[in-house]
């Protein structure tokens, strides 16, 4: 009782701070405030260290998203995580892990950024591992040493930075970006937050980490390891405008996008789809941020983290009940045994569709409108409709494998609804699912966008997530006895399955070589010629030579009279001669 104390005891303070800063978001939001905080830490003659914070409209809002999920997670753990005799560890994590993503929110200085971000890295690798086995440990470790890149990429900005004599990134961002050290700065950044966001060719950790318990990925899913590159980017979002970066950026966060929808058609792990589907949700954010526009990205962020968060704990609920099994096939007919946690993970899966009227319809449907607007080659294009006719396929094919048909477990299963604690978590989420996006819509946007389009341009969204739906539906329908069970098709599921072969490139492929190569060095250096020919021999010839001198001292009265009897025998010889 005193675990579940400490977990109701932070539901309500980060509750509360969540509400607040909410309130306090947009009544600086309608004023235009902006405070920008100095604190000196230390002074020491002329030695000055100074934290200094950022508190302005986007900000305080992300803020009050973050705690707010947070503290409904923790209210989710209080039970999904009370067999667990380590609770109270858990919950300290996760409080630090949100304390790290507060600290990169409210930073507008590389140094206390970097704090931030390597808090998350290092607080992630802990929770990844949380469950002591070894998958835990592969996806931790790579976890870690991809986003290393990242932090290293932070570091050499830092580095960069010195060069204008501070390194509040805030003051030089307007008047230095045609700096060609502005512009290397921008990239160095723009790197971290592909490794942190998981972009190509950085994907490959994002499913991996699924090995962390179900809370800790709704977290982190939603509003804070992997969303901290998007929202880097978006501060600096004024360094990529019409620059060969930002078209690079839009093409592999478009391919991001393609490869995580198609991968996700592929797969039948239930956590791996919903993490497939935030990848894809990030290269659909990092793709409207690369052309220019920052408020819509972060739009796109709050709203996702409401759904994703949800679409997470629901997955947990159903985890939970089916003997902690994941896989798709083995679910069905969820909507008759848990109604009611079924109905919150259609609503979180339709608002990743884009149902109109629910939170992801509101930024979706405007990023997608945004994009035919724009001045975009057909690639790009294609890109951006086709992965969202992909997002409402997968969301299709993950209904109907698990509300519909039969229950294909194991008949000793219990399905049942009771979890209460878990489902006002729940429903909570669900409540902001629902009327999230239209709220943030009012408040960020003060001025409603007119976007004047072509019939045929304005239907496209709904024409394309009609079509999705449809091919999700009947692809489920035939999938088990034609796609999945077809050998003509082994290779592409391979292909499209494995994220392209990038897990084979990060992770295999890396480590196999060079286990091989540290072989071969062990065969033929450790243990191979230069063994032979340097310490080893000698240590054999020195034993060598110890026994031949032990076996002369314990012998040597024998060898002295051999030796008298060869010199009288040498004499006699000699006299003869």
């Amino acid at each position: 009782m005193k675990y579940l104390s400490i977990c109701s005891i932070n539901f309500v303070l980060l509750f509360c701070t969540s509400i607040s800063l909410m309130i306090l978001s947009f009544y600086f939001i309608l004023n235009e405030i902006v405070y920008l905080l100095e604190w000196e830490v230390v002074s020491l003659n002329s030695l000055t260290i100074v934290m200094t914070f950022l508190f302005d409209w986007m900000s305080l809002m992300f803020m009050s998203f973050v705690l707010l999920i947070s503290s409904l997670v923790i209210y989710y753990s209080k039970e999904y995580m009370a067999g667990d005799i380590n609770i109270n560890r858990f919950i300290m994590l996760v409080l630090m892990f949100v304390m790290s993503m507060m600290l990169l929110i409210i930073s507008p200085n590389l140094i206390s950024i970097l704090l931030g971000w390597d808090g998350l890295g290092l607080i992630s690798y802990c929770l990844v591992i949380y469950f002591n086995n070894v998958k835990s440990y592969n996806a931790g470790m790579l976890t870690a040493l991809m986003n290393r890149v990242g932090d290293v990429a932070l570091l050499m900005a830092i580095a960069w930075m010195l060069n204008y004599g501070s390194w509040n990134y805030i003051f030089y961002l307007e008047v230095m970006k045609n700096d060609s050290k502005m512009m290397l700065i921008g990239g160095l950044v723009m790197l971290a937050a592909m490794t942190k966001s998981a972009q190509i060719p950085f994907s490959s950790w994002l499913p991996a980490a699924m090995a962390a318990p179900t809370p800790v990925s709704a977290l982190v899913h939603s509003s804070t390891l992997v969303t901290a590159g998007v929202y880097l980017l978006i501060r600096f979002n004024l360094l990529l405008v019409n620059t060969w970066m930002s078209q690079l950026l839009l093409l592999l966060a478009g391919l991001t996008m393609f490869m995580s929808g198609l991968g996700a058609n592929f797969e039948f792990d239930l956590k791996k789809i919903i993490a497939l589907s935030t990848l894809s949700q990030l290269g659909l954010m990092m793709m409207i941020l690369s052309m220019g526009f920052y408020k819509l990205a972060f739009f796109h962020l709050l709203t996702h983290a409401l759904f994703k968060a949800l679409l997470f704990m629901c997955a947990g609920a159903i985890i939970h009940n089916m003997n902690n099994s994941q896989d798709l096939r083995l679910m069905g007919s969820l909507s008759i045994y848990m109604p009611l946690t079924s109905s919150c993970f259609n609503v979180a899966n339709l608002a990743l569709c884009g149902m109109p009227f629910l939170a992801g319809f509101y930024s979706k449907d405007l990023i997608l409108e945004i994009a035919s607007l724009s001045m975009l080659n057909l690639f790009i294009y294609f890109l951006f409709f086709f992965s969202t006719g992909l997002t409402v396929c997968y969301s299709l094919r993950l209904v109907y494998y698990s509300m519909t048909g039969d229950l294909n477990c194991s008949a000793l299963n219990v399905l049942n609804d009771e979890s209460w604690i878990m489902l006002k978590g729940m429903l909570g989420l669900t409540m902001m699912s629902i009327i999230g996006g239209s709220l943030l819509s009012w408040m960020i946007f003060l001025t409603p966008h007119m976007i004047c389009l072509p019939y045929y341009l304005k239907f496209m969204t709904l024409f394309v997530c009609v079509i999705g739906g449809l091919t999700g539906y009947f692809m489920s329908k035939i999938s088990l006895f034609f796609i999945n069970k077809s050998l003509n098709n082994y290779y592409l599921s391979m292909f499209v399955g494995s994220m392209w072969f990038m897990p084979y490139i990060s992770t295999y492929g890396l480590v196999n070589y060079s286990l091989k190569l540290g072989y071969l060095v062990v065969k033929n250096f450790d243990q191979g010629w230069s063994e032979f020919l340097g310490s080893q021999n000698l240590y054999t010839q020195l034993v060598r030579y110890s026994q031949f001198n032990y076996v002369i001292q314990n012998n040597n009265l024998k060898i002295y009279f051999l030796i008298f009897v060869l010199w009288i025998l040498i004499l006699f010889f000699l006299i003869l001669l």
